[in-house]
């Protein structure tokens, strides 16, 4: 039960998080000049972005379990864990309502911003929150790591 609990939690922790670096590093630069436009670019990633964060709230899930169920006898390893992962979910439940508030300012049939001026610091917020979510995300597998290896021991 443990192999399988880990695989569930690093399948969807690598669908998750290898999925937004690779989107943001590669996919987002390559579309914008394949359309000529970070605008038309941008009316792709607001749908690519809610499968994103669905499988955040997956992998959140799954992380949730394995964090109850994984004996690892180091106590700040174990809080560290369940505060980075308190910040990750957070910061999901910060994308869930910045999201459809964008949404509200885009005409989508046209592929227009409606108030810029109300987006851009709505936008510029999702990209932080995300931003640090990776941050947070990345501080949980260092920590998680050592937990799998400190249980293993203990079995």
């Amino acid at each position: 039960m443990i192999l399988l609990r880990r695989l569930l939690v690093m399948a969807a922790f690598a669908v998750w998080q290898g999925g937004f670096i690779f989107y943001t590093a590669v996919v987002v630069p390559i579309g914008t000049e394949v359309l000529g436009s970070a605008r038309r670019q941008g009316f792709i990633t607001r749908q690519v972005t809610d499968a994103m964060n669905g499988c955040g709230a997956v992998a959140l899930s799954l992380m949730a379990w394995e964090l109850a169920c994984c004996r690892d006898p180091r106590r700040y390893r174990l809080w560290g864990r369940a505060a980075f992962w308190s910040l990750m979910t957070a910061c999901a439940v910060g994308l869930f309502v910045l999201h459809p508030r964008l949404e509200a300012l885009l005409d989508v049939p046209n592929e227009a911003i409606i108030d810029r001026a109300a987006f851009r610091p709505l936008h510029r917020a999702y990209l932080w929150v995300s931003s640090g979510q990776w941050a947070c995300a990345t501080v949980y597998l260092a920590l998680t790591l050592p937990a799998w290896r400190a249980e293993d021991r203990r079995i």
